[in-house]
């Protein structure tokens, strides 16, 4: 009930261009190697956004496309046109590529590049709202434009990170166009539990991200309250099974569901030596594999 597929972000993919990455040529000929046949597309213009181009490049790989990526921004006013802008791109490929989801990650508040704040890390009441009714309203255009469905991801340093974040955010949405991005280490990383996500909100699971963090350098972090790219540079995410949460019990949850899902791997790596990936993905795969199995 589980397809295992990979992220270019487990190559250290942050970024559409940035000459800190690996070339995109190369994720898909790594990840290939790796021995995964499924994937994400990614920070938008990071693999081809002609859709045709795409395709023949996954073809030539022997890949196919989970979800693509959009990141919102909707506690702000009048942001809609923006984060619709990047739907018009995201979703139109995504759906002509064969992808069924559409996977939102909300902004950070400190700088994803820096670290430095860009606002408050406490959202108000009222935008709250608006993030939460710009979500259903996000989630039901999609759906009805280009037949995706929106997976929320919750993510350190946003607004939506904690699990008394994530369960606000469920409790605010619609499950008939929103649901979550179950993001295991990006759960962990705040000391949520995932396996209690799962249990509680079945209904609400509509997509895996795996990860493990270090949770010596994660509890390091927090009590410096280091901002996330600082922990990435550290190595806060880490390769399973070396770290938190077992990814074993969850899979296994997961798969009682009654329901297919994709479980994408999505190390965070950014910044990494470009011969640091495609070992660890090979890895990662063997593992889950036989989590799976």
């Amino acid at each position: 009930m589980i397809t295992i597929g990979s992220a270019p972000d487990s190559w250290g993919v942050w970024f559409a261009d940035d000459p800190e990455q690996i070339d995109p040529g190369r994720f898909l000929d790594e990840v290939a190697e790796a021995g995964y046949t499924w994937i994400e597309l990614g920070p938008v213009g990071y693999l081809p956004t002609d859709a045709q181009e795409l395709q023949d490049q996954l073809d030539a790989h022997g890949l196919k496309v989970s979800a693509g990526t959009v990141f919102e921004h909707l506690h702000q006013p009048d942001s809609w046109d923006d984060v619709w802008q990047q739907v018009s791109t995201v979703g139109a490929l995504t759906q002509a590529v064969g992808g069924e989801h559409i996977v939102v990650i909300p902004d950070v508040w400190r700088d994803h590049k820096t670290g430095e704040p860009k606002e408050p890390r406490e959202l108000t009441v009222e935008q709250w709202k608006l993030m939460t009714d710009g979500m259903n309203e996000l989630g039901k255009r999609i759906a009805d434009e280009y037949g995706l469905k929106v997976q929320f991801h919750s993510h350190a340093d946003s607004h939506v990170g904690y699990q008394v974040d994530i369960e606000r955010f469920l409790a605010a949405t619609d499950p008939a166009y929103v649901n979550l991005c179950l993001d295991t280490g990006h759960v962990a990383y705040y000391g949520g539990d995932s396996l209690d996500l799962i249990n509680r909100f079945p209904e609400r699971i509509g997509y895996l991200h795996l990860k493990q963090v270090d949770p010596a350098i994660r509890d390091t972090v927090l009590a410096q309250d280091l901002s996330f790219p600082e922990a990435v540079r550290r190595g806060v995410m880490i390769e399973p099974p070396a770290g938190e949460p077992d990814l074993g019990p969850i899979l296994d949850a997961v798969g009682h569901l009654g329901r297919p899902l994709y479980g994408i791997v999505e190390q965070d790596l950014y910044p990494c030596p470009p011969d640091v990936p495609l070992p660890i993905a090979q890895r990662t795969f063997t593992y889950l594999k036989n989590c799976v199995a």
